[in-house]
């Protein structure tokens, strides 16, 4: 034990132990202690040093950083130290010097892991013999040739067809006029259209025909090997669940009360997402249990290189996902008395008068205030926010009011339309990226060059809401425009541009590697908390919906 464990010297005394255990899922930070020993591992994490042969440079790869946390334990004799954990593998090990061991039983695993990864293995390097087989790359090249060829066949008939139905509709209107024509002469004539048109028809029958005829001298065998990939891929994803189901099989999770359960006992469909159990908090919680050790406090944080989607920075605490350690946790803690979780709640904004920095019959500019809603939150309690405020002072207005908001956090100009004809066209000057916003900020640290465009899609982390994450397959365009306005110390003032409306848009691109891999100061959702989010709409720029003259307001940061 004495390998997992670091007493702290000297002693914390009775009165900085937390009363009841932190909630893992905490939004407001880790106890005083467990963040004490966070920022000591930190130290070492930034000497260089993860353990003995496991450099932290290995962390700064394009996919080496790294969930770690750290457990401050007491020891049945009284002694407080605490334990160190990583979420997955480190270094492509389960086990390295320093840190708790993974849950899982060895001897179960051994015997599944290795023959199931050798099955799925075999299934794949069939599957892709047969996909690049010289027979299925002629069958898929032949197969595309010939959707091209038969499209462009289509197309010059209808193309054919189409001036020949345009020419028997002038000769149609002119034998219907025509006064040397006898009635009889008339009807022999459209009749001979009708003819033109029903051969038209046949001829087109004649081409598919023809092309389905030559389809199938393809069709069927590219079929039967598409088949044969469509089982491969079947019988892959069986094994690898019936083996995945063993390998769960192999996790039992210990509680406070002396429990034991199965991994998948605790997930309501039996299947835990892929990593379920080997999260830093329940290897913590999991370790302290078997060996006597009573859990005082817990902490997490990233370090190294952001992951791909984004939404981590090195050094910043975060509570415990909710997907993979949500449902492990209750069971883990029973028998701790533990505090409830404290969610982010925002700063109480004085109910001073909104400040309003020009106002006309049709339409309202605000400067709001950091911290104040832009609109009523779905939460009952939250009820004050710029619309709420700018109901009760323009009480005829109609409409939604705002026409676009800013993020809580975020201070700056919104435009508020006080009727339904002013709002469409603001809105419309919005879709049409015809508004111009300015935005200036703070970002927490230095980068290279002096001004540029960030462009890469976005949407919301599905399991960790409202952060954003970047998905070149789901996400939407997120278009940010920007130039460097001085540097000063450590830090870069940055003037923003966006030419989309993406949620969390400028503090993604500000802190994602993508972009301009520095967080802006003060984010605590995408770098650390601060006074207050160092990000303001200064400038906002418009055609007035009534006079059509473009008009330009400005309110300087208050940072």
């Amino acid at each position: 034990m004495e390998t997992w464990f670091t007493p702290f010297e000297p002693q914390p005394a009775p009165s900085e132990l937390p009363e009841e255990f932190p909630s893992p899922l905490d939004e407001l930070g880790p106890h005083a202690l467990a963040r004490l020993a966070a920022e000591r591992m930190q130290a070492e994490l930034r000497a260089g040093s993860v353990a003995p042969g496991v450099p932290a440079s290995g962390l700064d790869g394009p996919e080496g950083g790294k969930m770690f946390g750290v457990l401050v334990v007491q020891e049945p004799g009284g002694r407080i130290g605490f334990l160190r954990s990583f979420s997955g593998m480190l270094d492509g090990r389960w086990d390295v010097p320093g840190f708790v061991p993974p849950m899982f039983d060895r001897e179960a695993r051994t015997h599944v892991e290795p023959a199931g990864e050798a099955v799925v293995k075999a299934l794949l390097a069939r599957a892709e013999a047969l996909r690049t087989s010289p027979e299925f790359v002629a069958l898929q090249q032949a197969h595309a040739e010939q959707e091209v060829r038969h499209a462009a066949e289509r197309e010059a008939m209808r193309a054919v067809h189409e001036a020949r139905k345009r020419q028997r509709h002038d000769r149609r209107a002119e034998f219907v006029a025509a006064d040397t024509l006898s009635e009889a002469e008339k009807r022999q004539a459209l009749h001979a259209l009708d003819q033109e048109s029903r051969g038209d028809k046949a001829e087109r029958r004649r081409l598919e025909a023809a092309q389905t005829e030559e389809w199938q001298t393809i069709q069927p065998k590219r079929a039967r090997l598409e088949r044969r990939l469509r089982a491969l891929d079947r019988l892959r994803r069986i094994v690898s669940r019936t083996f995945m189901k063993r390998i769960h099989d192999s996790y039992v999770l210990p509680n406070a009360q002396g429990e034991r359960r199965s991994l998948r006992a605790l997930f309501p469909a039996g299947e835990p997402p892929s990593g379920a159990g080997d999260c830093a908090a329940p290897k913590l919680l999991a370790y302290a249990f078997t060996h006597g050790l009573r859990p005082l406090a817990l902490a997490e944080f990233w370090w190294g290189s952001p992951p791909p989607a984004g939404g981590r920075v090195a050094g910043a605490f975060y509570s415990a996902c909710r997907d993979k350690c949500g449902p492990l946790l209750p069971f883990l803690l029973d028998g701790l008395r533990v505090a409830p979780p404290r969610a982010f709640a925002p700063p109480v904004v004085t109910a001073q008068e909104l400040p309003i920095l020009y106002e006309d019959e049709w339409l309202v500019i605000v400067d709001k205030p950091c911290g104040l809603l832009s609109v009523p939150a779905k939460d009952a309690s939250l009820t004050d926010s710029v619309a709420a405020r700018l109901r009760a002072r323009y009480p005829h207005a109609a409409g939604p009011l705002l026409v676009h908001r800013l993020d809580l956090d975020t201070s700056g100009l919104l435009v508020a339309a006080l009727d339904p004809r002013t709002h469409a066209d603001l809105q419309r000057q919005f879709l049409h990226r015809e508004v111009h916003k300015r935005y200036v900020a703070w970002l927490e640290g230095l980068f290279p060059g002096e001004r540029g465009t960030i462009d890469f899609p976005m949407r919301v982390d599905l399991h960790d809401r409202p952060r954003q994450i970047h998905d070149p397959v789901h996400g939407k365009p997120a278009v940010t425009e920007w130039h460097v306005l001085a540097r000063r110390g450590e830090r870069t003032r940055v003037a923003f541009f966006p030419l989309t409306g993406r949620t969390h848009q400028l503090r993604v691109h500000a802190a994602h590697p993508l972009g301009l891999g520095t967080p802006i100061v003060g984010d605590r959702l995408y770098g650390r908390d601060a006074d207050r989010l160092h990000l303001h709409a200064e400038s906002l720029s418009f055609r007035h919906p009534h006079t059509g003259q473009r008009v330009t307001f400005e309110r300087p940061a208050p940072f």
